[in-house]
C-alpha cells in the first residue's frame, strides 16, 4: 500500500482521487489509457470477488456519493492498492507534500556532515563534532551559531579555553595562536 501522489492539484475531493486512481490503474495494467468505470468495476468482481457497480463508482466520482462507507472504502483502497485514508476528500489548504524544502534541506545537511565525519575520520575531534552536528535536530541552526561565534572577536579561543581546555594542549597550539603546520597535528605541511 502507499499513499499516491496525486496531481499538482491540492485539496482534492474523493470523486477526482478515484479518476486519477483509475487513470493510474490503466497506465500500471498497461492499457496506455484510464481503465473505465465498467472496467474497474469488472476486474474488482474478478480479481477480489466482491462486487461494486459501474454506478455506484460514477456517483462517487460526480459527487453524488461524497462519503464511502467502510467496506466499500476498504475494497477500494486493495483494488487501487492504497492506503484507505487517503480516500476521503482532502481538507481545505492540504498539502500532499509530506516533508517542507526547509527539513529536506536539513536531511541533505546531515548527509553532508555524516559524510564529511567519515571522510575525517582519521582526526577523531573533527570526525566526532560532525557526527553531532548530525545528530543535533537543528544542524543549521548550529552552524549558524558556530558562525556568530566566529564572528566575534576573540570568542571562539575563550569557549575553546572555558568548555575544552585540553583542546589546546592536544592540538599543538601556543595560546592564541593558529594550529602549527607541521607532522601530528592533522594539517599539511608545503
Amino acid at each position: 500500500m502507499f499513499w499516491p501522489r496525486s496531481p499538482q492539484k491540492k485539496d482534492m475531493k474523493l470523486g477526482e482521487k478515484i479518476r486519477y486512481l483509475r487513470s493510474m490503474e490503466g497506465a500500471v495494467r498497461g492499457l496506455d489509457r484510464e481503465m473505465t468505470q465498467a472496467e474497474v468495476a469488472r476486474a474488482m468482481s474478478k480479481e477480489l470477488k466482491k462486487n461494486i457497480s459501474q454506478s455506484y463508482l460514477s456517483q462517487i466520482e460526480n459527487g453524488t456519493r461524497p462519503h464511502l462507507t467502510n467496506t466499500t472504502r476498504m475494497l477500494l483502497a486493495k483494488f487501487f492498492k492504497v492506503h484507505p485514508g487517503y480516500l476521503v476528500d482532502d481538507p481545505e489548504g492540504f498539502h500532499t507534500e509530506l516533508t517542507s524544502n526547509l527539513s529536506t534541506l536539513e536531511d541533505k545537511l546531515d548527509l553532508w556532515l555524516i559524510n564529511g565525519a567519515e571522510r575525517f575520520r582519521r582526526d577523531p575531534q573533527l570526525s566526532h563534532a560532525l557526527l553531532e552536528l548530525a545528530k543535533h535536530e537543528d544542524s543549521r541552526k548550529c552552524l549558524a551559531l558556530l558562525a556568530a561565534i566566529l564572528e566575534t572577536p576573540q570568542l571562539a579561543e575563550r569557549l575553546l579555553q572555558v568548555l575544552k581546555p585540553e583542546y589546546e594542549r592536544s592540538n599543538g597550539r601556543s595560546k592564541g595562536n593558529k594550529p602549527r603546520n607541521g607532522p601530528g597535528n592533522g594539517r599539511r605541511t608545503v
